[in-house]
């Protein structure tokens, strides 16, 4: 047997051979989960590639290797004992490379595939380097030949494969673009495996069981308070005494990591990883041969600086209120990002460079930098690199005030400005960008901007977002918005370009009083609010498009004021950034699925005539020719934008895809995705929603169970409304529980399984919603599940979406598994589907409980 460090460039490059995954091998598992943990690492190692200093690279694990059978003298094939996983992720992602610079760099592209991905000279199965099990292998093939395969097995092979396709286009951020050649580099040169090389009669199934015992693991902050005093020979018990025992005492050990990272950080050390923490702090005293004196230096400092850092994550302790009111907020949006730049301006101020009014300046430029970012949408996925370099980069020779609003505005940074910001509160979806309390926080801080005399305790408030034009809008509704319509532009249009809008978004706490009902109604309830915000809205006549961009133009002045912007000598490309948003999004489209020009539109908050213009002109856009018009057909405008694909018949590439046709010629409208649901594919699965509070007062004393019920009897025949009853007591005969949402428009029942507790807790494979007009629907959350074992299994999701659809009236496409899709919940009127739904439900609940043996 042989072990020896390798790279996977080194393992599978050069020679011809084969990589056999042997037939007794689970097929290939990743989730989401580690398909997102390993991009990560690959990211991090982009950032290190040509570093001088010799950053480390990632190890990635093991890989057991064996002699196949059928190895030949000039054909070596390997059995792969363990380590498919990680192989089988690898090679997927360079076929993603390969395939996302195929059309603007061929020659590349073709190197890519020939080094790591098939045997050139070879045929059939031989043709690849690595060859997985058999239920995985069509998937596979299908990915590295650039075809198409039949969904069912192997499917996570094509999800991992498109995992990396999305990811590619989100790497090409304007704010900070990643080379995929670069990306390619890091993989196949920063990732080390531990190749162990078996020889006949060696047993690797001992060498697997050695490889992969393990403990419980120390942390970053043992490993490191260890070393520590191992060192301090002569002084440690005073060190202890005096510092640590203190420091340990004030933070969980978590914090303690936190600080001691940040300190690195600090210190100017601004690409160390956290997971790196104690390697890097190690070399740095090994080099500078650290005695006694320094290493109780360092341990002082950490105890000084952990007065700052309990600021940060225990507000209150500020003594100061306008900084404590900076801080608070800043923890209220749980910016963690952003603690090396407040870790700093903090330290700054107990060294005396700034007083209380300078550090409040300092820290209302990164309030503003999150808070115009946020409403601009600008991505997030830099955020972290961008204040983990404050400390390194912050100009010395300036107030460290005007220093952080420098370096914020420099133009890779991507803090908007105010015409920017206009722009975007007037147009674009705000609703469906960032966290809900941080959309909460944002109208928090506008209606504060009114100076009220006796202001809101929002704290104590229990207030949530509400639609004035509603998600659901009613005839009257519908009736008044059609004097809005542009050229061109149908009612509908008009709804879904202005309902999520910050200008058409208030807080209230009578969501369920407000409801859907038609403005009139909503006039006399908004008069009654405390907030001077509903009160000026109740002031206006009517509530269509002039009056929502009104109120934006008026936002937008206040919210220019109370967030600062940036510097103006900087460079902007605020509109490639849009471009960027549709490519993720387009790039993201399931198969089975399409959207219009109109759905694109709404969710960049752009015009659908623009959206056009840009497909059309911009070569390589991923899925552009699922793009269709309203009314699901190939527009006449439409042309490819890429010369090889010019005589391509649009239709049947869609049909390839998996898009049906109507008899009329259309491509089916259940399997478009509106602009809501083009923002759930960015927004990944969502864990919150579900409350066991459903027993637990509302306002004004109703219970949530009781306000579902309310809230359904309003809206739904008795018919329907006995059939959820039906529905709801066989869940319970089944074992499961009813969880009820709050802070909902509409509130909302969840078919529970598993831990009591709120947000996170358990699983469950349906939430039921009252229609507010409209009738009520049962939303599957596929999205959700794919998050949640054994549903991370596609083939079980697919299952259940087949189930469902035995139910006449349901016809969920499968385009849909990734989404949420609802039914009428007025199909469950027929005992027939009653039953068949509550067989579905005893089978997701076995399938939950048998979980492991899965």
């Amino acid at each position: 047997m042989q072990a020896k460090e390798t790279l996977f460039a080194d393992l599978v490059q050069g020679k011809t051979q084969q990589f056999q995954v042997p037939l007794y091998q689970r097929t290939y598992s990743w989730t989401e989960r580690q398909l997102a943990q390993l991009w990560g690492d690959i990211l991090e190692q982009v950032t290190l590639l040509g570093d001088e200093d010799g950053a480390s690279t990632h190890f990635l694990g093991s890989v057991v290797l064996a002699p196949s059978p059928q190895n030949a003298p000039t054909f070596n094939r390997w059995l792969v004992v363990d380590g498919q996983q990680r192989l089988t992720t690898l090679s997927l992602a360079l076929a993603a490379i390969r395939d996302h610079i195929a059309g603007a760099q061929p020659d590349e592209a073709a190197r890519i595939a020939e080094d790591y991905l098939v045997n050139k000279r070879k045929s059939g199965t031989d043709r690849f380097r690595l060859l997985p099990t058999q239920a995985d292998r069509a998937q596979y093939a299908a990915q590295v030949n650039g075809t198409t395969a039949d969904h069912g097995a192997g499917d996570r092979v094509a999800a991992a494969y498109q995992f990396f396709r999305t990811k590619l286009v989100q790497a090409e951020d304007p704010a900070e673009p990643v080379d995929p050649l670069r990306i390619e580099e890091a993989i196949t040169t920063r990732l080390t495996l531990v190749a162990v090389t078996a020889e006949r009669g060696d047993n690797v199934h001992r060498i697997f069981e050695s490889l992969n015992n393990t403990g419980l693991k120390l942390s970053q902050a043992d490993l490191l308070r260890n070393y520590l005093f191992m060192k301090l020979r002569t002084r440690g018990e005073h060190v202890y005494e005096t510092y640590w025992l203190p420091l340990q005492d004030s933070l969980s050990n978590e914090e303690l990591e936190q600080l001691m990272w940040l300190h690195l950080v600090l210190d100017g050390d601004d690409r160390v990883r956290r997971q790196d923490l104690y390697t890097a702090q190690q070399q740095h005293f090994e080099k500078r041969a650290a005695g006694d004196p320094e290493i109780e230096e360092y341990i002082r400092e950490l105890h000084r600086r952990s007065a700052h850092f309990r600021k940060v994550i225990h507000p209150r302790e500020e003594t100061s209120p306008v900084v404590r009111a900076y801080l608070e907020r800043l923890h209220d949006w749980q910016a963690m990002v952003t603690y090396p730049a407040l870790m700093l301006v903090l330290d700054r101020r107990a060294r005396g460079e700034l007083d209380d009014a300078e550090t409040a300046r300092a820290l209302s430029y990164v309030e503003s930098f999150l808070v115009r970012r946020t409403i601009c949408r600008v991505p997030t996925n830099n955020l972290n690199r961008i204040f983990q370099s404050v400390p390194a980069q912050l100009p010395r020779d300036v107030p460290v005030a005007d220093g952080l609003h420098r370096l914020l505005s420099s133009d890779n940074r991507f803090w908007p400005d105010d015409a920017e910001l206009r722009d975007k509160i007037r147009s674009a979806p705000f609703y469906q960008y960032g966290r809900p309390h941080q959309r909460r926080l944002v109208l928090q801080r506008l209606e504060e901007s009114h100076g009220h005399p006796e202001p809101v305790d929002f704290a104590a408030a229990q207030l949530t977002i509400e639609h004035v034009m509603p998600q659901a809008p009613g005839d009257a509704w519908l009736s008044m918005l059609a004097d809005d319509a542009q050229p061109g532009e149908s009612v509908e249009d008009v709804h879904a370009r202005l309902q999520h809008t910050l200008g058409n978004l208030t807080l209230t706490a009578v969501n369920a009083e407000l409801s859907n009902h038609p403005f009139e109604r909503k006039q006399d309830l908004l008069k009654a609010s405390h907030l001077e915000m509903n009160r000026r809205i109740a002031a206006t006549e009517r509530w269509g498009a002039a009056e929502i961009l009104a109120r934006a133009d008026d936002l937008a002045e206040r919210a220019a004021v109370l967030w600062p912007a940036p510097l103006r000598d900087v460079r902007r490309a605020e509109r490639s950034r849009d471009w960027h948003l549709a490519h993720q999004v387009l790039a993201a489209l399931p198969p089975g699925t399409w959207t219009s020009y109109g759905d694109l539109a709404a969710f960049l908050g752009s015009g659908a005539q623009a959206v056009g213009n840009h497909l059309a002109n911009t070569p390589g856009v991923t899925n552009a020719y699922r793009v269709l018009n309203s009314e699901g057909r190939v527009s006449d405008g439409f042309r490819w934008a890429t010369p090889r694909d010019e005589g391509d018949d649009v239709r049947a590439r869609l049909a390839a895809d998996g898009i049906a046709f109507t008899a009329a010629g259309a491509a089916d409208p259940a399997q478009r995705l509106s602009a809501d649901d083009l923002a759930r594919l960015l927004a990944g699965p969502e864990d919150g929603g579900a409350d066991d509070s459903g027993a637990g007062a509302g306002d004004g004393g109703e219970t949530r169970a009781a306000r579902f019920r309310r809230q359904l009897a309003a809206d739904d025949s008795p018919a329907t409304v006995a059939a959820v009853e039906d529905v709801l007591t066989s869940w319970e005969a089944l074992g499961g529980w009813i969880g009820h949402g709050a802070g909902q428009t509409t509130t909302s029942a969840y078919l529970m399984l598993g831990a009591a507790g709120g947000p996170g807790k358990g699983i469950w494979p349906m939430t039921l919603y009252p229609g507010t007009g409209r009738g009520g629907t049962a939303e599957v959350v596929f999205q959700y599940l794919a998050s949640r074992e054994p549903f991370t299994e596609r083939a079980l999701r697919a299952e259940l979406l087949a189930r469902l659809n035995a139910m006449d009236g349901v016809d969920i496409p499968e385009g849909k598994l990734d989404l949420r899709p609802a039914f009428r919940l007025s199909v469950l009127d027929d005992p027939r589907n009653r039953a068949l739904l509550t067989e579905t439900l005893a089978w997701f609940r076995a399938r939950w409980e048998n979980r492991d043996a899965d």
